[in-house]
């Protein structure tokens, strides 16, 4: 062979190699940017987000990851909120999106309507969410972020930063908003997940607790709540105190609280479990302390007790130092009450639903705060027992419908509120607050059946709230759009069922459960904390 055929061999082979190293580099490349293999597959194989709503909140400074769960209400059973792994458990048994990251945090949240929300910080956060019942899908990301959302039938938008985030949240009416920033996060939703709520936390172990002794409280303290002055010897259900979620909650010190009512008035209206928040509150404002500076003021709100009543209708103390009164009234359905024969003690009661009590009519003017409930006393046996004849504008209820005790009891809350609510203009100073039902714990029967609530481990059920809605729906829906404000302690309440009186009493009766009412010190120590914060 010619030497100067062998060398232009020789060049064309070394083209040919070139030639075929760099169409390999570029196929490579381009299977990097996109693999041309997924063109076989559909959008919702590659990328199977099925969010209805997207949202990222997120921080550089925290990686924790929030998970809410939200629970529907149940009239005989207030729901139970669980811990956070219970949380988890239930999001991978609906399906939630399963995301792997280097150098990442993963959170995801659920709540009713289909939309999230999430804290987190890293050089990198992949978030997503699937509706219920929803297929997993999952994504990988090395310091990037990638947010993805599909439209319900449409298509998916990948967005690609290095060491930034972008967040894009598709709304149902088919417009899209996004935005991007390096090293920094683009938050919607930033005002549900940021604002203080006393309904949403946890229960927190404390060894300050109880804030007072329920030996020393003998002056204010029914013997029958004071637990222990009964057989009972585990109190661990007093060293609890809740923690609202995003509330800064100040310890609650009766010097500061007296000062901050000085020159007013509290009140009390409702059943006996309104009359356990107030015995709470004497507690509390005096330390559990004997206080001889605290006098009975009853006889000017006319509690005083009949000739032949087992008890007045009601107590009034005020606190010298600060002229400060605490007062409890009893009206258990919240109705006005009329007897028909005011000389016959047998005789029926005009139950007026539509009619403030005539106790809170005509002593509104002198409240500064006034604090309600009811609940437990609309049922058949009681309204029967007690001679109560239902009464609207009048006259005896003729209605079928509102006969029922439900709308009933509905009916007159709502009543109640109303009337409030057109009042409050007139008297600025007065704050109304209406407490949701405290929730019962009867097990295995009711509480003339047998049933019982014996456990005395605390939190059995979980430590947390994370519910948006009150489990008390009825006092919800009445205070909404007034200036009547919400105590919610429904849910609250409800994690804590080793807090009753239970089968303890002081004289030992065999065979009674009390799995309504509450120890003393105990639970309603932090509905009146609650109610502290908010006055």
């Amino acid at each position: 062979m010619k030497p100067s055929t062998q060398y232009r061999w020789k060049g064309n082979s070394l083209t040919l190699a070139l030639l075929g190293l760099t169409l390999t580099t570029l196929l490579l490349w381009a299977w990097e940017e996109n693999p041309f293999i997924t063109t076989f597959r559909s959008a919702q194989e590659q990328f199977n987000i099925h969010s209805s709503e997207f949202f990222v909140s997120s921080s550089n400074d925290s990686s924790v990851a929030v998970l809410d769960n939200t629970n529907e209400h149940n009239e005989e059973k207030y729901s139970n909120s669980s811990s956070s792994e219970d949380k988890e458990r239930s999001l991978e048994d609906l399906g939630s999106s399963s995301m792997n990251s280097s150098d990442s945090v993963v959170a995801d949240k659920e709540d009713r309507d289909g939309g999230a929300s999430l804290t987190n910080s890293s050089d990198s956060v992949v978030t997503g969410k699937e509706e219920r019942g929803g297929d997993a899908s999952s994504m990988k990301s090395n310091n990037s972020f990638v947010g993805q959302k599909e439209e319900r039938g449409g298509g998916a938008s990948p967005m690609k930063s290095n060491n930034s985030v972008v967040a894009e949240k598709k709304k149902r009416d088919g417009g899209a908003s996004s935005a991007n920033s390096s090293n920094s996060f683009v938050a919607e939703k930033e005002e549900r997940d940021g604002e203080c709520n006393y309904a949403k936390g946890k229960w927190v172990s404390d060894s300050r607790r109880p804030l007072y002794s329920g030996f020393q409280c003998k002056q204010w303290l029914s013997e029958m709540w004071a637990c222990r002055m009964t057989q009972r010897t585990d109190f661990s259900y007093e060293g609890y105190r809740w923690q609202p979620r995003n509330c800064n909650m100040t310890e609650f010190e009766p010097s500061a609280f007296l000062k901050r009512m000085q020159d007013k008035t509290i009140a009390f209206i409702g059943d006996s479990l309104g009359r356990q928040q107030f015995q709470s509150m004497m507690c509390m404002a005096t330390g559990g302390e004997w206080r001889v500076d605290v006098g009975d003021v009853g006889k000017e709100f006319g509690l005083v007790k009949a000739r032949g009543a087992i008890r007045p209708d009601g107590w009034a103390y005020r606190f010298a130092e600060t002229n400060t009164t605490i007062l409890y009234y009893w009206s258990a359905s919240l109705a006005d009450l009329e007897p028909l024969n005011v000389t016959d003690k047998a005789t029926d009661v005009a139950m007026h639903l539509d009619r403030a009590p005539a106790f809170m009519r005509r002593y509104l003017d002198q409240f500064d705060v006034l604090v309600l409930n009811t609940g437990h006393h609309w049922n058949r046996g009681k309204i029967n027992a007690n001679h109560w004849v239902m009464y609207v504008n009048g006259k005896p209820v003729k209605d079928r419908k509102l006969l029922d005790i439900g709308n009933a009891k509905n009916f007159t809350i709502h009543s109640i509120v109303r009337w409030l609510d057109s009042q409050l203009p007139s008297h600025p100073r007065l704050k109304v607050f209406f407490r949701t039902i405290s929730p019962r714990h009867f097990r295995n029967g009711d509480w003339n059946t047998g049933g019982n609530c014996d456990n005395t481990t605390p939190l059995t059920g979980g430590s947390e709230v994370s519910q948006d809605e009150s489990s008390d729906p009825v006092i919800a829906a009445a205070v909404k759009g007034t200036q009547v404000k919400l105590l919610d302690i429904t849910a609250i309440s409800d994690l804590r069922d080793e807090g009753h009186i239970s089968r303890y009493s002081v004289k030992a009766t065999p065979g009674v459960n009390d799995c309504l009412h509450w120890c003393l010190p105990g639970i309603p120590d932090t509905w009146n904390e609650l109610l502290a914060a908010q006055v």
